[in-house]
């Protein structure tokens, strides 16, 4: 998930918007141009506007860590962002964590619950070939993300470090797979300062097919993320029968459940994600009992067409409302 706070303008869309007719609107990403003329068309033709956000309005991590320049344009961004939230007809949310985040700019009436959905479709077309065609020649747990700090990289190879000489791990690898992100620099020289190379294998650029071919393939997935806000990796990872261990940062726990179907450990805590991976090693029973768990709930609920369907109907309320029809 990419966090955005610069205004990507394309002139002509007032116009366009103005000369269109249409029943609602929904606008992705608060903090963007399109927005905040979704918004004012929004008010000035009576349309009813949902909308919804996929960066942490408030809590991601690069809010913090911005530079000057930009911390002025978030500071900027605050009332055009009140606007766009006070004219809202209806918020999707995924989770009772983004929840409580819009209740300081929204009444809790305005919002609804939509949990974040999967092509279980798309899962299920995979070739069975991954390992062979990338030479592995072991089994191995997956980590996939961007190579960002905020993805818990630096975490996982401090693990990896811990564990190394255990003789659970010594037949199986670690899969990085992702696209840089500003990190794989230093990414590399944690690799070289624990020489743990010979237990890793990094994939750059992955094709989708040779992800959807890697989770099938894996033990289980390793994701120590110190932020997230609603992770979809972990259900594609159930989609596929397989557990995950994640953090308890931010979304995560909001998301997918420990001791439930998967395991959580405390952010930034190498031991601690340490011990959780020789866990699953040594106890499949109960890495399958999580996978299946984890299987159940993207087929009953966090799946593309439960969440479709919840979604038309958070439309169909905002045209009720913005009618007048409270009831």
């Amino acid at each position: 998930m990419v966090f955005s706070i610069s205004f990507f303008v394309n002139p002509g869309m007032y116009k366009q918007m103005m000369e269109d007719d249409f029943d609602v609107i929904h606008a992705v990403g608060i903090r963007s141009f399109q927005a905040f003329i979704a918004t004012i068309v929004s008010k000035k033709k009576n349309v009813p506007l949902v909308i919804s956000d996929q960066g942490g309005l408030t809590t991601h991590p690069d809010l913090k860590k911005s530079s000057f320049k930009k911390k002025i344009l978030i500071k900027i961004q605050q009332p055009l962002i009140k606007f766009i939230v006070n004219q809202a007809t209806k918020i999707i949310v995924p989770n009772e964590y983004e929840k409580k985040i819009f209740l300081k700019f929204s009444d809790e009436k305005k919002i609804s619950i939509v949990k974040n959905g999967i092509d279980l479709n798309e899962i299920k077309n995979f070739k069975p070939d991954f390992a062979k065609r990338f030479g592995i020649n072991n089994e191995f747990i997956l980590f996939l993300g961007r190579f960002h700090e905020v993805k818990g990289i630096d975490t996982l190879l401090k693990a990896v470090d811990l564990i190394k000489q255990n003789p659970f791990l010594e037949k199986i690898k670690i899969v990085i797979m992702g696209v840089d992100f500003g990190y794989e620099k230093k990414m590399e020289e944690i690799i070289t300062k624990f020489d743990i190379s010979e237990k890793l294998i990094i994939i750059k650029k992955p094709k989708r097919e040779d992800v959807i071919s890697a989770y099938n393939e894996c033990k289980f997935l390793v994701l120590p993320s110190k932020w997230e806000l609603s992770p979809l990796t972990p259900l594609e990872g159930f989609a596929c029968k397989k557990t995950v261990i994640s953090t308890t940062a931010h979304g995560i726990p909001f998301t997918i459940s420990h001791n439930e179907n998967c395991l959580l450990v405390p952010p930034s805590n190498p031991q601690d994600l340490a011990n959780a991976i020789l866990e699953l090693i040594q106890n499949p029973s109960k890495c399958k009992k999580l996978a299946e768990s984890g299987f159940e709930m993207v087929s009953n609920e966090a799946n593309l067409d439960s969440m479709s369907n919840q979604v038309f109907s958070v439309y169909e309320k905002a045209i009720k409302l913005n009618n007048g029809d409270l009831g």
